[in-house]
């Protein structure tokens, strides 16, 4: 029990190490918070033109909000292990800490960057494009927090699948989208329920859906991240 404890306190040192070692590293680049604050900027500003004065349903605003998330995490998202192989750090990342600690760390660091990217586009979208109004905040809100988990879940594993091969950047979206699929029309589904004013209980089996989403990718790939990272 005792042995135990010290194993697990390294543990979170080491996955607070990773996390802050990439925190560090976007705030002196920037890299990933540019590209994806300018991809959300473009593409409402490319949704704002197309549909110009004409209104849009519930349906079709919540799916173009979700387009625009999932968009902006491939854009900024997949470097997460890609810049390790070019720093060539990754062999010194492999020697110093654990491989789950690795994969929280990264999994925190893309929690912490989704979410905030997710708030700014929640925010220019309610702004700037016309009937999408949120009525239920509740159901919103927890969609939102649900949506950026699962994101970030599902990007920090694939990210180290592509990260070594070298069209990787045609890779990610092609390998992302089928996995996330099915998180992707669980958000909008909760979107649209909150837009069209639904009590917070109706949306109940989008939330079960999604946290059983969340819980499968983040089990799923701790346990398989060892085999990932050290092959």
């Amino acid at each position: 029990m005792s042995a135990a404890r010290p194993s697990f306190r390294l543990f979170l040192r080491s996955t607070g190490a990773v996390f802050l070692k990439d925190l560090r590293s976007e705030l002196r680049t920037r890299y990933a918070v540019s590209a994806l604050i300018m991809f959300v900027v473009t593409t409402i500003s490319i949704i704002l033109f197309s549909l110009g004065s004409e209104g849009a349903s519930p349906d079709a605003l919540s799916g173009m909000l979700w387009v625009v998330v999932f968009f902006a995490a491939m854009s900024g998202l997949s470097r997460t292990f890609v810049m390790e192989e070019e720093r060539g750090t990754t062999l010194t990342l492999q020697l110093l800490a654990p491989p789950g600690a690795v994969f929280f760390g990264k999994l925190l660091f893309n929690l912490v960057l989704v979410t905030g990217v997710n708030a700014v586009t929640v925010v220019l979208y309610s702004a700037f494009i016309n009937g999408f109004v949120i009525r239920t905040m509740s159901i919103f809100v927890v969609t939102v927090l649900l949506g950026s988990i699962g994101f970030a879940a599902a990007a920090t594993v694939i990210a180290a699948i592509i990260a070594r091969a070298n069209t990787r950047g045609t890779l990610y979206p092609v390998l992302s989208f089928p996995i996330v699929l099915p998180l992707l029309l669980s958000v909008i589904d909760a979107t649209r329920m909150a837009s069209e004013g639904a009590f917070f209980g109706e949306a109940a089996g989008e939330f079960q859906l999604l946290i059983s989403y969340i819980v499968v990718v983040i089990v799923s790939s701790a346990m398989l991240f060892e085999y990932i990272w050290k092959d």
